[in-house]
C-alpha cells in the first residue's frame, strides 16, 4: 500500500492568494491605525476642553468675566475642535479704561496635528464689543485668530484676520474686503510699556450716511496700513481721566509708522507721534507725503473740520509747497502736520480748531 495519499493530506491548506492576504494585512494595520488615531484624537480634544477651561478658571480669578455654553467636541478624523456657543469675555473698570465686554455667538478651537504648536481660533456668526460710549456689531465670512502655543499661561500675541467683514455702525454698514490685525503686548505684568499694533485694510466700504468726505473721496476706500506703538506705562487704577493723565506724566505716547493710505484720488504716507497736553487733549506732529491734497480739503470742508477760509489757505499751500514727480502724475505734498492746544496748523499755517475731547470722570473746568 502506497503512503502517498497520507502524506498528500498532512500538506498545509492556503487560506487564499497572496493578494488577498495581503489585502487582509493592510486592512488589519489601517484598523489598528485608525483606532489608535481615535484614541489620540479623544486624548487632543480632551486636553484642549481642559486647557481652555483652566485658562478660563485663572481669568476669572484675575477678576474678568468669561462665560459660555457647554463645550461641544468634534473635527475628527482631520484635528480636534472644541466649539464654546455663546462666549463672553469682559474686564471690568480696574482691568480694561471703561470696562469692555466681548460677545460671540460661537468660537471654535482648533489644533490639527499638522501644527500642534498653533492654535486657530475662528469666531463665528455675530460678534458684539461694546463699553461705556460705543457698542459694535462685527461679522464676517472667514474670522480666525493663530496663536502660537509656547509657554507660560499669558497671551502676549493675537493675530487676527478677516474676510468680507461687515460692521454696524451708527452712520450704516462698513465693508471690508479684507482685514488684518495683529496685537503684541510686552512680556511684563499688566501695564507695562511697549504694546504694539498692526493694521491693514484693504476694499473697504464706507456708509453713504459720512456725507461730504464720502462725496468727494468716494465711498471706496482702497488700502489702508498703520503701525502702532505705544509707550509709557498704563495705570491700573483711578478714573479713565486720572489714568490718562498719569500716562502723560510718565512720558506716555502713541507713535505711527508706515502710515499708507489710498482712497479715491488722495494718498498719504508718512509717521506721526500723539500724546496729551495739561487739558489732556491730544497734541503732537506728523510728516506725511499727500497726493489729491486738494480733495482732502474739500471733504474736510464740507464736513465742517475746516472753514471756508482754512480751506483756500491750505489750496495756496498747495500751489505753494507742492511738487511734481519726475514722472508725472499729481503734484506732492510733503506736509508737516502739528496739532497744539487743539489747534491744527499745517506748515504752521492755521487749519482749524478740533472739538475739546472730554474724558469720562474728568472736572469740567469752571467758566467766570
Amino acid at each position: 500500500m502506497s503512503l502517498k495519499p497520507f502524506l498528500s493530506d498532512r500538506r498545509p491548506r492556503r487560506s487564499g492568494s497572496l493578494p488577498a492576504r495581503l489585502l487582509r494585512g493592510l486592512l488589519r494595520v489601517a484598523l489598528v491605525l485608525a483606532l489608535l488615531h481615535a484614541l489620540v484624537w479623544r486624548w487632543a480634544v480632551g486636553e484642549l476642553e481642559t486647557q481652555f477651561e483652566a485658562w478660563a478658571a485663572q481669568r476669572r480669578s484675575e477678576g474678568w468675566l468669561v462665560t459660555y455654553d457647554a463645550p461641544e467636541r468634534g473635527g475628527w478624523p482631520f484635528a480636534a475642535t472644541l466649539f464654546l456657543p455663546w462666549t463672553r469675555l469682559g474686564g471690568a473698570e480696574d482691568l480694561v479704561p471703561g470696562g469692555v465686554e466681548w460677545q460671540a455667538e460661537g468660537v471654535r478651537l482648533r489644533l490639527s496635528p499638522l501644527q500642534p504648536r498653533r492654535l486657530t481660533l475662528e469666531l463665528l456668526g455675530w460678534q458684539r464689543v461694546f463699553g461705556e460710549s460705543f457698542d459694535l456689531h462685527v461679522t464676517a465670512d472667514r474670522f480666525t485668530a493663530e496663536l502660537p502655543l509656547a509657554a507660560g499661561d499669558s497671551l502676549r500675541e493675537l493675530p487676527l484676520a478677516a474676510r468680507r467683514l461687515r460692521l454696524r455702525s451708527p452712520a450704516g454698514l462698513v465693508e471690508a474686503e479684507r482685514l488684518g490685525l495683529h496685537l503684541d503686548l510686552p512680556p511684563g505684568p499688566a501695564g507695562e510699556t511697549g504694546a504694539r499694533l498692526g493694521l491693514a485694510v484693504s476694499g473697504l466700504q464706507l456708509p453713504p450716511g459720512l456725507g461730504q468726505a464720502t462725496e468727494v473721496l468716494g465711498r471706496t476706500m482702497q488700502a489702508l496700513h498703520l503701525d502702532l506703538a505705544l509707550s509709557g506705562p498704563l495705570p491700573m487704577a483711578g478714573t479713565l481721566a486720572a489714568r490718562a493723565a498719569a500716562w502723560r506724566e510718565a512720558g506716555g505716547a502713541l507713535e505711527a509708522h508706515d502710515l499708507a493710505l489710498r482712497w479715491g484720488p488722495l494718498t498719504a504716507q508718512g509717521s506721526a507721534r500723539l500724546g496729551l497736553d495739561r487739558a489732556l487733549q491730544p497734541r503732537g506732529e506728523a510728516a506725511l507725503q499727500v497726493t489729491g491734497a486738494d480733495a482732502l480739503l474739500r471733504a474736510a470742508a464740507g464736513a465742517g473740520l475746516l472753514t471756508q477760509q482754512a480751506a483756500l489757505a491750505g489750496q495756496a499751500l498747495i500751489g505753494l509747497l507742492g511738487r511734481r514727480p519726475a514722472e508725472g502724475g499729481p503734484p506732492v505734498l510733503d506736509l508737516p502736520l502739528a496739532l497744539e492746544g487743539r489747534v491744527l496748523s499745517a506748515a504752521r499755517l492755521r487749519l482749524g480748531v478740533l472739538p475739546e475731547w472730554r474724558w469720562p470722570g474728568q472736572a469740567v473746568p469752571a467758566r467766570n
